[in-house]
């Protein structure tokens, strides 16, 4: 990620496309921790429930769903 919040991709062929952070639906940890300004061991936790809303695993990749979880900060008085 660089300093403007946008994530670089790499892909075949040495092409890379920028995608803004603000524009991603699902979030890794990192970028998570980053955008929210939490700690990526705190997102996990509070990530582990098994009836977590804005959650979504890919295989063993942890991802969070932007929306779900900007209505849960919305809601939630500390974490």
């Amino acid at each position: 990620m660089d300093r403007e919040g946008i994530i670089i991709h790499e892909s075949k062929g040495n092409r890379t496309s920028k995608v803004p952070i603000w524009e991603k639906v699902n979030l890794t940890l990192p970028e998570a921790a980053e955008l929210y300004n939490i700690g990526i061991n705190r997102l996990r936790e509070i990530s582990d429930d098994d009836c977590c809303p804005f959650v979504l695993f890919v295989g063993n990749k942890r991802l969070i769903k932007r929306k779900k979880f900007d209505e849960y900060l919305d809601e939630t008085y500390s974490i």
